[in-house]
């Protein structure tokens, strides 16, 4: 048996089992299994792949940096990026890679009508990390809002959000089971020419993603960049 997993510590809202799973069914996949692990302390992953026969794993919030040191090595880009969400097993070395950001880039650069236009980054974690670096690759400048940052939540105002069209949010908030939280930006001053991108995909409209459509903004959720860094993962897996 081939098997596969997803590490993080509460994984009711992924989607990431029944991703691989149906994928495994529809290609007659019968030797290959994935399922979730979920992990009360990154420390529990010492000895994971070895007590469960692993090849490789999806890594999700809130491991993606904090596994690094549990690993023998990086890629060049989950080292440049530092955030991880996929292990591969290789030659006894647990390898780290990052997906996200390809994930990300592929499933926002279509959507993008005017690449001159500035982004708002919500949150400072491994996702947005992987989100800063593809944003960096499509050459889109952006800042970062997060509790402490320069551009803190708070200092939000009109100006920044009309000079600002997309606006990203790479924090777990309204994600199931929570699904009444939203980030606290100031919604009001967003309007048709905004793109609202979240990375929670489950409900497949937050209440972020809600907040922008009451202004008329365009939105996206993080489903097909699941299905993109789930995919890119399975290349690297099988690579």
């Amino acid at each position: 048996m081939k098997k596969y997993g997803l590490i993080g510590t509460t994984l009711t809202h992924s989607f990431s089992v029944k991703y691989f799973n149906d994928k495994f069914q529809k290609e007659n996949l019968t030797e290959c299994q994935y399922q979730n692990y979920s992990l009360a302390s990154i420390g529990e992953f010492k000895g994971l792949f070895e007590r469960e026969s692993l090849l490789g794993v999806n890594v999700t919030i809130p491991y993606k940096e904090s596994i690094i040191p549990y690993l023998d090595r990086l890629s060049k880009e989950a080292k440049d990026i530092g955030a991880v969400n996929c292990v591969k097993l290789e030659g006894g070395e647990l390898v780290g890679y990052n997906t996200d950001s390809f994930g990300f880039k592929n499933s926002l650069q279509p959507l993008l009508k005017d690449k001159t236009l500035k982004a708002l980054i919500l949150g400072s974690g491994g996702a947005s990390k992987s989100v800063r670096h593809a944003l960096n690759e499509l050459g889109i400048e952006y800042q970062i809002v997060s509790r402490k940052g320069s551009f803190s939540y708070h200092n939000l105002d009109d100006s920044i959000m009309q000079d600002h069209h997309l606006i990203i949010n790479t924090t777990p908030l309204g994600a199931y089971p929570k699904t009444i939280e939203s980030p606290t930006i100031p919604y009001n001053s967003t309007g048709e020419k905004h793109l609202f991108f979240d990375l929670v995909y489950n409900p497949e409209v937050s209440t972020f993603l809600r907040r922008g459509l009451k202004q008329k903004s365009s939105i996206k959720n993080g489903l097909e960049m699941l299905y993109l860094q789930a995919e890119k993962s399975w290349e690297i897996w099988n690579s």
